[in-house]
């Protein structure tokens, strides 16, 4: 999640760094728009900016001007259909913890599978942008169904229509879903079931908290 990242990753990690570079984008956008009707207001935000580079001000440092950067093919669909499966994951729970689960997610081999692997280039992560986006505390991605997959386990089923290239690129890939609750205990630093013990950080903040002892 937002927090997760701002607040225990490593202070130059490039996962926290790059979420604060998404959240600064995001305010400068916010203020440039709604400067022409709250120009005080928008002048005020401006000005105290921490990480602002000039003092002109919000009025003559030109309209918004986002970079192409941000227009990476795929991204888009990759994030909407990783926010489906999380509504079936979280539909599944019935307002449950999200993070006393893992999830794990099933799909055929194709397009919306490599745009999943994007977001999460292990079989099974904590940290990964997919996992984040799942709110769980950790997130299986496979291409079949395991076969040590609980007889009882509450499969969800959905599918999710990529639409690329304006609509050049079309394909309905099928996915799945499974809830299981998580057998690790609560890390006392971030707060998911990563660790082996309650009483002991996760493998993850143990490895940025020494970092912190080292500098």
């Amino acid at each position: 999640s937002l927090s997760c990242r701002l607040y225990c990753e490593e202070e130059k990690d490039p996962k926290r760094r790059s979420c604060q570079t998404v959240l600064a984008e995001a305010l400068d956008v916010v203020v440039r728009s709604f400067a022409p009707i709250l120009p005080y207001l928008a002048e005020e935000v401006f000005q105290h900016l921490p990480y602002k580079k000039d003092s002109e001000g919000v009025f003559r440092t030109g309209w918004i001007n986002a970079s192409s950067a941000w227009k990476k093919p795929g991204i888009e669909e990759a994030i909407e259909g990783a926010c489906a499966m999380r509504d079936s994951f979280l539909g599944s729970i019935s307002g449950k913890n999200a993070l006393e689960y893992e999830v794990v997610i099933v799909i055929e081999p194709g397009l919306l599978f490599e745009l999943m692997e994007a977001l999460q280039a292990e079989e099974t992560s904590s940290v990964s942008q997919l996992n984040e986006i799942m709110m769980a505390s950790q997130t299986t991605l496979l291409s079949e169904l395991p076969k040590e997959t609980p007889a009882d386990a509450n499969i969800i089923k959905g599918t999710f229509l990529i639409n690329l290239e304006g609509g050049d690129i079309r394909e309905e890939s099928s996915y799945e879903v499974i809830a299981l609750p998580i057998a690790k205990a609560k890390c006392p630093r971030c707060r998911r079931y990563t660790s082996d013990s309650s009483s002991t950080p996760c493998p993850r903040c143990l490895k940025v908290l020494a970092g912190k002892g080292s500098t």
